[in-house]
This record gives structure tokens, C-alpha cells and sequence, in this order.
């Protein structure tokens, strides 16, 4: 598998989170959620459903990117690329083979906070899909072969890296949120740290991240409950108790407003912003929500999108979207224009953002806010596997498992004041910019190599 770029990993992230906020009272009621346990202790949330043949299974291993290595950023990702490229008794080739043949789709990714994995099968070739996960999580190859073949590939993609605007954007935005702390290491590695990983760095990170106390599960299919215990002991009953995390502090983005610009011959400018945003359990944590689609989460409707792209022709698109993790938050969002507009858009977005902190949004603005968001769920998960990928974000973020028959209360209890307090809250403080793109002196002159060292302002 190639590495993501920071943009699909931000995409993901985003559409996992807000699935996990739009499903509907309505749709829950064809899928009761239950609390499964097995035979041998392992829990998951499953959905028994018979409509169509199929069988969907979503999980994760609290750690993710943030247990890799200190200087050796990427190895959860190289451990990611590598766990079906052969494992057990199979080489690499044959186990896609058998993948491939029984129409199995496997697939593992980091996040800054877990390591996920997704199965998605046949009803009748369950037995087989479950069996090659297990030999994929308790006994991987890790040959070195195909180390070097992914590892080149991971290699590959860094370099791509360093000529994409979007990605060096959300790269350096991340650096400059978050100094000194895992959640500003880049989760695929650097072009340093990613040739040092050795196998043994892989073996270690496997052992200490696949265990059964941080494991959360949700499944959605056509299996009953007691075949589907025995499945999960075979599959997950043999890896270790405990996990051996590294602690990972607390922490709040940088101040703002501060911003970094990287130079880089590109026909645009890439400009990501955004700052500390508030956390899952905060008490205005679905006023923000709310508020934020207003802003800049509301597609075609949104203040900044009429600002910036109906009023000003800046650019194509803007939005901003909320993004919470274990130890911190976020708002964070995007655009591209000319680099001569660069200046001229910074600033619509930073006008946009501080009318909205002074003012609050407008009683018709909430409303129809609430009204699309409410409205909208019913098509939000319409796949077995969107509604797996939502019942384990309902796990990671603590959310009990009645909390979809309660969400559109809670959505419609937001005032217009919960409103106006979290706009002030996530955005009085104004913003973090981290800008990759030509600089206007550059006109004339010839598309440039990117600099290795950006020049860093701080405002």
C-alpha cells in the first residue's frame, strides 16, 4: 500500500468523525446496536443485518502514530503497509492470492491515536477472512524483501511529498500546532527516520500496540451472535493482555496567530489554517459542531465559502472542519489562490472568522444549521461498512451506546448563546497559517526547487 498524504488522512479522519455524528434515530431503528461479548472476553458493538450477504468489521489498538519511536517517526505506518504482505504459512504473493480469490477486502492504517484495521467480506467467506486476519496480526513475515519493497514505496510517496503544496501545508501546519509533541510528527515518517526503521522496530511496535485491553470492535452483518463470538476469540484471542504504551501528555495547539510560509514553485498557493479547537466531552462540543458548519463546515452555504469564493473570486473552495483527538484539538482548514491573492484571502478568512467570534452566528443561521444537520442523517450511512466505521468512532470517543437514539436532541438543544459562546471560544484568538506557494517577487522568475528550510514568520 502506498502512504496516504496528510490531506486523504485528514479527508479520513474527517468523514469517519462526522459519519459518527449524523446517524439518524430513523436509521437505527432497522440497526439496534448490541453489546456482543465472546466466550473468550472480547467486546464489540455489532449490528445484526441479513438484508444483503455481507459482513463488515471496523477495530482498533489505542497507540497509532503516537508510539512511534522517538526520532523514528513512520513505523506504525510501515507496520500498516506491511501486515498483508504475507503472514503464517503464506509469502506475500499468496496471501493475496487468497484475498483476492474469496473477494476479501484487508486493509490496516495509522492514525495519530490508533491502529485500525478494516474487514469486509461474504457472508460465506467468513471463516477464511477471519483466519487470514489473525495470521496477519499474531504472526506477519515482515521478510525483508518486502520491507524494502514497501519501504521504497513509503519513500517514494515522502518525495512526491515534497513537491505537493497541500501536503507540505498540512505538514508544516502540524509542526507549527503542535511543537515538541507526537501529534506534530508526521504519521508516514520523514525521508530521515523511515530508512532507519529496521525489522526489528516493526516486530517491537506490533508487540507492544495489538492487544486485547485497548481492542474496540464494531461489526455489522449477516452473522448471529454466537458464530460470531467464536470468530472474534480465533482471531484476537491469541495476541497479548496488555499493550505497553508510551504516555502521551495533554496538550493545547499554539497560540495563535502565528504562521509559517514555505517556498515553492507551484501555480498556486496553499494556504491551511486554523488552532486549538475544543475537545469531544467538552460541554459545547455540539454548539462548536454546529457552529463550525456555519462557518466553514456547511459546503456551498457557508460563511466562508460565500465570503471568499462568491463575494471575492478568491478561490475554488474553503471550508474548515472541527478535528478532536485524545490528547488535544483542532479547527483546521483550507484553500488555494493565485499567490498573488495569497495576502488578500489570508485575510478574507481571518475577517470571515473574527465577525463570527465577535458576533456569534445570526437565530436563522443555527436554525438552518440544525435543520441540515438533522435533515442530512438519513443518507449519512447508507453501507454496512460506514455504519461499522461509525459505531467504533461512538467507541473511541467514549460515547455510550444509546447515544445515536439521543444525538438530534442534543443537536437541537443548542441555543443561539451555546452558539455565540463557542464561536468565541474556538475563534477570538485568531489564527495559525502555515502557507506553501510562490511569493508574489517570484512572478517572473522561474519555477524553483522547494526549500528544504522554510523561512518561518511569526506574527
Amino acid at each position: 500500500m502506498h502512504p496516504m498524504t496528510f490531506a486523504r488522512r485528514f479527508a479520513c479522519a474527517l468523514t469517519v468523525a462526522a459519519a459518527a455524528l449524523t446517524l439518524a434515530p430513523a436509521a437505527q431503528a432497522a440497526t439496534k446496536i448490541q453489546r456482543l461479548v465472546s466466550p473468550g472476553g472480547i467486546e464489540a458493538w455489532f449490528v445484526q443485518d441479513a438484508t444483503v450477504p455481507l459482513i463488515a468489521m471496523e477495530y482498533a489498538f489505542q497507540g497509532g502514530a503516537s508510539q512511534d519511536p522517538q526520532g523514528k517517526p513512520g513505523v506504525g505506518n510501515l507496520v500498516a503497509d506491511l501486515l498483508d504482505e504475507g503472514s503464517g504459512d503464506l509469502d506475500s504473493k499468496t496471501f493475496h492470492e487468497r484475498l483476492d480469490r474469496r473477494a476479501i477486502e484487508l486493509s490496516f492504517q495509522v492514525s495519530r491515536d490508533q491502529f485500525r484495521g478494516s474487514l469486509r467480506m461474504l457472508r460465506d467467506n467468513k471463516d477464511e477472512a477471519f483466519e487470514l486476519l489473525r495470521t496477519a496480526l499474531t504472526s506477519p513475515h515482515f521478510d525483508n524483501a518486502d520491507v524494502e519493497r514497501i519501504r521504497s514505496q513509503v519513500l517514494s510517496g515522502l518525495r512526491r511529498e515534497t513537491t505537493n503544496p497541500s501536503s507540505l501545508a498540512g505538514r508544516k501546519f502540524l509542526e507549527l500546532a503542535f511543537p515538541d509533541h507526537p501529534y506534530g510528527r508526521p504519521s508516514n515518517g520523514t525521508l530521515e527516520s523511515v530508512p532507519t526503521i529496521t525489522v526489528d522496530d516493526l516486530k517491537d511496535y506490533t508487540r507492544r500496540i495489538l492487544a486485547k485491553d485497548t481492542l474496540k470492535v464494531a461489526v455489522v452483518g449477516d452473522v448471529d451472535p454466537a458464530t460470531l463470538g467464536k470468530l472474534l476469540d480465533q482471531t484476537f484471542g491469541a495476541l497479548p493482555a496488555k499493550a505497553t504504551l508510551t504516555p502521551v501528555p495533554d496538550v493545547v495547539a499554539t497560540k495563535p496567530p502565528r504562521s509559517v510560509y514555505v517556498p515553492l514553485g507551484v501555480p498556486q498557493t496553499v494556504i491551511t489554517f486554523g488552532g486549538p479547537g475544543i475537545r469531544r466531552h467538552d460541554p459545547n462540543f455540539m454548539a462548536a459542531y454546529v457552529v463550525n458548519h456555519i462557518l466553514g463546515g456547511g459546503g456551498l452555504s457557508s460563511r466562508l465559502y460565500k465570503e471568499v469564493r462568491e463575494k471575492r473570486g478568491l478561490a475554488y473552495s474553503v471550508y474548515d472542519a472541527l478535528l478532536w483527538m485524545d490528547h488535544s484539538a483542532l479547527f483546521i482548514g483550507n484553500t488555494a489562490t493565485r499567490f498573488d491573492r495569497a495576502g488578500e484571502t489570508i485575510a478574507a478568512v481571518e475577517g470571515e472568522i473574527r465577525r463570527i467570534a465577535e458576533e456569534g452566528p445570526t437565530q436563522q443561521e443555527l436554525d438552518e444549521a440544525k435543520s441540515y444537520i438533522n435533515g442530512s442523517q438519513m443518507l449519512a450511512l447508507d453501507t454496512s461498512s460506514k455504519l461499522a466505521q461509525a459505531m467504533l468512532q461512538y467507541q473511541l470517543d467514549k460515547m455510550p451506546i444509546d447515544y445515536i437514539e439521543k444525538r438530534s436532541e442534543i443537536v437541537n438543544a443548542v441555543t443561539l448563546e451555546d452558539a455565540k459562546k463557542a464561536a468565541k471560544q474556538l475563534w477570538s484568538q485568531g489564527l495559525l497559517t502555515a502557507v506553501v506557494g510562490r511569493t508574489p517577487q517570484a512572478a517572473a522568475e522561474p519555477a524553483q526547487a522547494p526549500v528544504t528550510a522554510p523561512v518561518t514568520k511569526t506574527n
